[in-house]
């Protein structure tokens, strides 16, 4: 539910606008994708989260200006989290103009074609459902490249794939979606998918190959979970012991 941010091809990681940034763990991000094909996938999934803001935010009845900015939060949030907890700054939404008019392009469609994006909705989540697993390995590989651990790096893999979602969801004044037990899973397909990079940034294993394969992974774990409507399990016993609505 949010952008990637591309890695330059330097061998320090060249921040816009100056300074630089020593990549710490090398670079495996910028070795799996070539930079139009990272581009092109920032904007392809900036572009599906965006759309999927603006139609929360047209369901809650916002104006134009309310419905672009939830598109730009949830297209844009969980980059930009990850961006500032690893020191990537600025961050690419605020050096590309590309990412930043992105979701006002899905503010746009939305607004004045709203009925027939709802009838493509099953489209749209086919899409997220492939942004999740895209962002989910950029993210991890990216925090990777700026020197964390490989369970941070997986958890801010996480945080790039959710965190625009969980951003939209609060500022909508709902109770985010991966937080509640009646959704499918969304998480917990995001989680796989950055374990997976991990695991195969540790044992060396990490190539265009493996790394699709995560996509992959996140991808059809969570049209699976559409299709199957699977749900995380509540606590144990919760209903003999806690009253509803407590």
């Amino acid at each position: 539910m949010t952008a990637l941010t591309r890695l330059p091809v330097s061998p320090r990681l060249r921040l816009q606008g100056g300074g630089s940034l020593a990549g710490k763990n090398g670079r495996v991000y910028e070795q799996l994708f070539s930079p139009t094909v990272q581009h092109t996938l920032d904007l392809v999934g900036i572009f599906v989260f965006a759309i999927s803001g603006a139609l929360l935010a047209v369901r809650k009845n916002f104006d134009v200006f309310g419905i672009a900015v939830l598109a730009e939060v949830t297209a844009l949030g969980g980059g930009l989290f990850r961006d500032l907890v690893i020191g990537a700054v600025p961050p690419a939404a605020f050096t590309d103009l590309g990412y930043f008019l992105t979701p006002l392009l899905a503010t746009l469609l939305v607004f004045f074609l709203h009925p027939h994006v709802e009838r493509l909705q099953t489209g749209v989540n086919i899409f997220d459902a492939a942004g999740l697993g895209l962002f989910c390995v950029a993210g991890t590989t990216k925090a990777y490249d700026y020197g964390l651990g490989l369970t941070a790096s997986a958890c801010l893999g996480l945080t790039t794939a959710v965190g625009g979602g969980v951003l939209r969801d609060v500022l909508a004044n709902e109770v985010p979606s991966l937080l509640r037990w009646d959704r499918d899973l969304y998480a917990v397909p995001a989680i796989v998918g950055s374990a997976m990079v991990a695991l195969c940034i540790r044992y060396e294993a990490l190539t265009p190959l493996t790394s699709g394969l995560a996509v992959v992974t996140a991808f059809v774990l969570r049209l699976l979970a559409m299709r199957y409507h699977w749900r995380a399990p509540r606590a144990w016993n919760r209903r003999s012991t806690v009253v509803e609505g407590d």
